[in-house]
């Protein structure tokens, strides 16, 4: 799960870590009193959206009046942010954030992600803050300081000091950096983060350390210990076929091709994506209707996919082994009749029941449907499909 920018800043703020003042807004019309509570001056406005690339787009920017921060908050409101991470149909803007603005002197990068190699949590710490860190670790990955530390025990003092001076900060900042590496990842531990990050933390002309950016994900199967955070959801921000998928128990994640997958197991999942561009075609999502899957269960994963515009064929890849073939088949003979297939459906079954599943599709005669012999040939008749 993803929060947005200001409710990462007030995670920060809760954890004992400095941010400037802010407020959020939805309207315009709120923006003038946003701008007097926050103290005046320069401020900076942002969209609060869950898509990088604002700051290229358009959607933060440096004011200095009442109607400025107005102006600048009816158009984010009211035009979509098209950035290179949202595609050319943009994302709505919701909220808007308007914050006291710094003078920065020098910026550096905070962020605590899960090392899977190490299987233990990695602090992250540059003096290139402020830029796109993943530019930063593939062109120059010595300007990233790493400390790894144990889960129970925390992140230790002594590694975060070392931190703190081997990306420039000295004397009182450098035991104030550390403070705030020591404070970002209990709070990555505590909120079972799956990435807690600052870019930039700043350092300010007059010699403050500021979070003036953060962004914080969560793990979704710790989630029933935090009902803080569960409030924190926006679901507008969320792909609705996701929500929806969720809702059913399925994992959907929605994709960019045109050929539909449905598939029980995440490995499958993969190796039905891989052959299926192997062979020339795009996959348009992944679905792993899971293990337990139900007849219910299949039928709605078959609405999720014939939803989708873009899908011109569906590629149903079922192993059997607790999810038996024959519920799937029934699925989609139901999923015929209550859906219809308006695209070609193309059926790999094996495992549990696979005969009966078989002769249950051979007998309901589904215009639009074949069976495939392999996977090899599934793919390819998919693929021909389209």
């Amino acid at each position: 799960m993803k929060i947005h920018e200001y409710q990462a800043r007030q995670l920060l703020a809760d954890a004992g870590i400095p941010v400037p003042s802010c407020e959020v807004i939805d309207r315009a019309d709120q923006a003038a009193g946003a701008y007097d509570r926050v103290g005046g001056g320069q401020v900076v406005v942002k969209a609060q959206v869950h898509a990088g690339g604002r700051g290229k787009a358009g959607y933060v920017k440096l004011v200095s009046s009442g109607r400025e921060v107005q102006e600048n908050a009816a158009r984010m409101l009211s035009t979509p942010m098209v950035s290179v991470q949202t595609g050319p149909q943009g994302v709505t803007v919701r909220k808007v954030l308007v914050a006291r603005a710094v003078d920065i002197a020098r910026e550096f990068y905070l962020g605590v992600v899960l090392d899977r190699g190490r299987r233990v949590p990695v602090m992250m710490a540059s003096a290139e803050g402020g830029v796109e860190i993943e530019a930063v670790a593939e062109k120059n990955p010595d300007a990233i300081c790493k400390a790894w530390f144990d889960p129970h025990l925390g992140l230790q003092k002594y590694q975060a000091r070392d931190l703190a001076l081997r990306i420039g900060l000295t004397g009182a900042h450098a035991a104030q950096g550390a403070d705030i590496m020591l404070r970002l990842a209990s709070a990555f531990l505590k909120k079972d983060c799956s990435l807690a990050e600052i870019n930039p933390l700043v350092l300010t002309k007059a010699g403050e350390l500021l979070a003036i950016d953060a962004k914080f994900s969560f793990d979704d199967n710790g989630l029933f210990r935090h009902e803080d955070l569960r409030a924190m959801f926006d679901p507008a921000e969320e792909n609705p076929a996701e929500l929806r998928a969720n809702a059913a128990n399925l994992t959907y994640i929605a994709l960019d091709g045109n050929i539909g997958c449905l598939v029980n197991g995440a490995g499958l999942a993969m190796a039905t994506m891989d052959i299926i561009k192997l062979h020339g075609g795009s996959p348009a999502n992944f679905l792993d209707v899971g293990g337990s899957v139900t007849k219910e269960g299949a039928i709605e994963a078959f609405r999720i996919i014939l939803a989708d515009p873009k899908v011109k064929a569906v590629l149903v890849n079922v192993f059997g082994g607790i999810a038996r073939c024959d519920v799937i088949a029934e699925a989609l003979i139901a999923a015929a009749r209550e859906v219809g297939f308006k695209v070609p459906v193309v059926v790999r079954l094996e495992g549990t029941n696979v005969e009966i599943a078989r002769k249950l599709l051979a007998d309901a005669k589904i215009p639009m449907l074949t069976t495939a012999e392999d996977l090899t040939d599934a793919a390819k008749r998919v693929c021909a499909a389209v």
